[in-house]
């Protein structure tokens, strides 16, 4: 970045908006995407009366395969990006979704205290500067109800030399400085930072472009 020069507000999906239309065609074939998202699912121990929080939705499939799983629950999605949220309204559209989907800006988040029962949120974090992450997860604990939980997946400390590798690709895409700490192995901690209790590693995934790592914590 060239000095002066004011940072995005925001990290599309695949880094550039014109590549937000294959982004669920790229993902999907570069790696276990129903795989780890399932998995995230399942751990969470979704039910049916829960109100439920997709932290940066992008283009909404986790969310689809949450209402799959609960589909009485209600179910939120947000996301910053205008682009993908348009792609999640068609597929639900298509679906006759009742998921709501919502553009939030950077930052707090539109919703009260103790709002819902679960925060969930798939390949956001790494998009997010340092600050940015701890905002972020600060705001996802003051949302969820006391006992509530949050559930993330996301890139973590490479299992061995070939992820790493791989995820220096991924950081060639997304940056240095936001996937610093997911590099690092820092997230859980940033968790437990922002005053989640009994963080803990639920499971993780090796990719071509890094180690996708489950997470969770609870209010």
């Amino acid at each position: 970045m060239k000095p002066n020069e004011q940072p995005p507000a925001h990290i599309p999906p695949l880094r550039f908006h014109g590549l937000t239309r294959v982004y669920d065609w790229a993902v999907g074939r570069a790696m276990p995407e129903l795989a780890f998202r399932r998995a995230l699912v399942r751990q969470a121990g979704l039910l049916d009366h829960h109100s439920i929080l997709d932290f940066g939705c992008g283009t909404a499939t986790l969310c689809f395969l949450i209402e799959e799983a609960v589909p009485h629950a209600g179910i939120t999605g947000v996301d910053v990006d205008e682009g993908a949220l348009a792609i999640a309204r068609a597929k639900a559209g298509t679906r006759r979704s009742n998921v709501q989907l919502k553009q939030i800006s950077p930052g707090s988040l539109p919703f009260s205290d103790a709002s819902f029962d679960r925060v969930l949120s798939s390949l956001v974090f790494h998009h997010l500067p340092p600050a940015g992450k701890r905002t972020a997860l600060a705001e996802c604990r003051r949302v969820l109800r006391p006992g509530g939980e949050i559930h993330i997946a996301d890139w973590g400390r490479p299992a061995g030399w070939l992820q790493r590798g791989g995820f220096f690709l991924t950081q060639l895409l997304d940056g240095f400085e936001t996937t610093a700490d997911n590099v690092a192995g820092r997230l859980p901690q940033l968790i437990s930072d922002a005053g989640f209790e009994q963080v803990q590693e639920r499971g993780y995934f090796p990719t071509a472009f890094g180690t996708l790592r489950l997470l969770s914590g609870k209010r």
